[in-house]
């Protein structure tokens, strides 16, 4: 089985683009794994694959799957590159694109620049439904760890998301908490695990260590979650820079019953075939 591949990245969050509309593919959580493999395979944080719609409304279905060969509901700098594969692929030639996930309906603006600005959806904060094992909502929670406790935002952007603000977001240990946050028995989904630092009410800083796939470069929907948790803080105002690893992202905020609105690159890397 040979596979038309393009490698693309959003700030450093690095993906394998798959065109499931003019080839025929069944992919497997084997198969994922090793197109995802950095030494064996092409190398990748997530797979994506377009496929036709099976609704009317929308252009195309948006798949998406972790290295680990899980597939998840959402990735925000997965979408962005969804918008500008499908154009330079002559899919699409329109700028607003709708697409259908795992979680709904999401709208992918291609702007003169070729940023995309993508309508993440409206947040989601009712425990049961991120989910998260809390009686109520609230601003925070006290999340037990093994020898700490850690207060944090939970926040769904149609994947579930925990973000907890500290001092210093480049001392402090991403890489040993992290896997602790994603695995803790009050997310029965898991959860990606986002480490914020407040710069100004303008300006943040985040790392995310991301559920079956580690700390990545950046984060989009993870970005997302981070500005809805400190706007409802009173710490961010309502569009904000967030900064990553890999650069610098857009988010838009008005409130609770808005969407949240981001913007940022879709870098092209290379595109071959390989054979599975």
């Amino acid at each position: 089985m040979r596979l038309r591949f393009t490698k693309m990245h959003g700030l450093g969050n690095d993906f394998v683009m798959l065109d499931g509309v003019s080839q025929k593919l069944v992919l497997s959580a084997a198969k994922v794994r090793k197109l995802a493999d950095r030494h064996f395979g092409i190398g990748c944080d997530q797979v994506l694959l377009v496929e036709p719609p099976h609704s009317p409304q929308a252009d195309f279905r948006y798949r998406i799957f972790n290295a680990n060969g899980e597939e998840v509901e959402n990735c925000g700098n997965g979408a962005r590159c969804f918008a500008i594969f499908v154009q330079q692929r002559g899919l699409c030639s329109k700028n607003r694109i709708v697409v259908e996930t795992a979680n709904g309906q999401m709208v992918l603006n291609v702007l003169a620049d070729k940023r995309v600005r993508v309508d993440m959806g409206v947040p989601e904060l009712r425990p049961a439904h991120i989910p998260f094992d809390a009686p109520a909502q609230a601003l925070s929670y006290a999340l037990e760890l093994d020898a700490q406790t850690l207060e944090i935002s939970a926040v769904s952007m149609g994947n579930p998301h925990a973000v907890h603000i500290v001092d210093d977001v480049d001392a402090f240990p991403v890489n040993d908490i992290g896997p602790l946050v994603e695995a803790h028995p009050r997310f029965p989904k898991k959860v990606n695990a986002g480490f914020l630092q407040i710069v100004n009410p303008q300006q943040a800083r985040l790392r995310v260590f991301e559920r079956g796939v580690g700390e990545t470069l950046a984060c989009g929907t993870g970005a997302c979650a981070a500005m809805v948790a400190g706007h409802l803080r009173g710490l961010l105002d309502s569009k904000t820079t967030l900064s990553l690893p890999g650069g610098d992202l857009e988010i838009e905020w008005q409130g609770e019953g808005q969407p949240v609105m981001m913007t940022g690159p879709a870098t092209t890397v290379y595109s071959g075939q390989i054979k599975l």
